[in-house]
């Protein structure tokens, strides 16, 4: 299962707040596709499967569905606001090989 860092969940609760919809979790996935053969999703979703990984962090529900969640096996979910780099990134100790763009992985 995925790791959220401390200011990942601040960021995710920030945002599910301004919803104001408790049903909502983030929800992370990888799919098919992007430039190196996996790209990673991230949404909020009040549509949870009874398979669905679900762990609760800073009062932040993350769900991750069974095949995703192989493919995210020790990653890290972080947030960073700076001059340098804003916004979320995945570290994957699984990828093999990553794009440009950070947003795609083999």
């Amino acid at each position: 299962m995925i790791t959220v860092t401390d200011s990942a969940a601040f960021k995710v609760k920030e945002l599910l707040d301004q919803e104001n919809d408790e049903s909502l979790a983030l929800r992370v996935a990888v799919r098919p596709g992007g430039c190196s053969g996996f790209s990673y999703e991230m949404f909020f979703d009040s549509e949870l499967t009874s398979d669905d990984q679900t762990i609760d962090y800073g009062g932040v529900r993350v769900v991750v569905d069974p095949t995703s969640a192989q493919l995210l096996k020790g990653a890290t979910l972080d947030y960073k606001d700076g001059l340098q780099q804003a916004g979320f990134s995945i570290d994957n100790p699984n990828a093999q090989r990553t794009c440009g763009c950070g947003q795609s992985f083999s």
